[in-house]
């Protein structure tokens, strides 16, 4: 949310409506189906991702396949979003920040998440096993280093990409495209109540509505004043 307005505004249906009789049929009816296929069931985390397009190809992946949040611990390494890379995924999806793993660890845990550890090496359930039915805050780590010894001990479960090669690891950006594809599919087959609820999707409206609007300011400011 923008912090220059009163939260408030998010939750106002008459402020919705103000903003969508601006925008074009069109565009109202892609922000609704969309929401459609947006979930917060499943949310991304990625831990001290050096090298940042993969950050920003991650947040892709969120944004293709309905991934409303993307959680980014910045532990190490100070980020920017690479906008050439997200292809502008950065105005649809939910970006959350965090200067530690406890930080982020302990606000995923309050939201209701368990929290799951992407790994090729530990005892993990194989993608195809994974229980859909919980809330779930899949961890990534690195290609070379994998997942710090203090995210993986506060897993409450493991998982893995099945693979018969010889080599044992995949680019993070790539096991997070399969991971969160395989995991939505098989969610929107399912009879798993994994929507957005509607006060949700009213709040998305209204954010990506004020992403697409120029001069956003002056028509909030004269929404409020009139």
């Amino acid at each position: 949310m923008n912090p220059n307005i009163p939260s408030h505004l998010f939750k106002d249906i008459n402020y919705l409506n103000y903003l969508e009789n601006i925008l074009t049929e069109n565009r109202k009816n892609n922000f609704l189906q969309v929401l459609q296929n947006r979930t917060k069931h499943f949310t991304i985390a990625v831990e001290d991702i050096f090298q940042l397009h993969n950050t920003s190809a991650v947040m892709r992946s969120c944004e293709v396949f309905g991934i409303q949040e993307l959680h980014v611990i910045e532990q190490k390494y100070g980020k920017t979003i690479d906008k050439e890379i997200a292809l502008g995924a950065e105005k649809w999806v939910d970006i959350h920040r965090y200067n530690s793993n406890q930080s982020c660890v302990d606000e995923l845990r309050k939201k209701g998440y368990q929290i799951v550890a992407t790994t090729p090496h530990t005892d993990a359930h194989f993608l195809e096993d994974f229980d859909i039915t919980k809330p779930s805050a899949l961890f990534f780590g690195t290609e070379r280093l994998g997942l710090s010894e203090d995210i993986m001990k506060q897993a409450d479960t493991f998982i893995k990409i099945p693979m018969v090669g010889f080599t044992e690891s995949l680019n993070i950006s790539v096991s997070a495209a399969i991971i969160i594809q395989d995991l939505t599919n098989r969610l929107r087959r399912s009879d798993i109540a994994w929507q957005l609820s509607e006060e949700e999707k009213i709040e998305k409206r209204i954010d990506w509505a004020r992403k697409s609007i120029k001069d956003i300011d002056f028509i909030t400011d004269r929404y409020i004043n009139r």
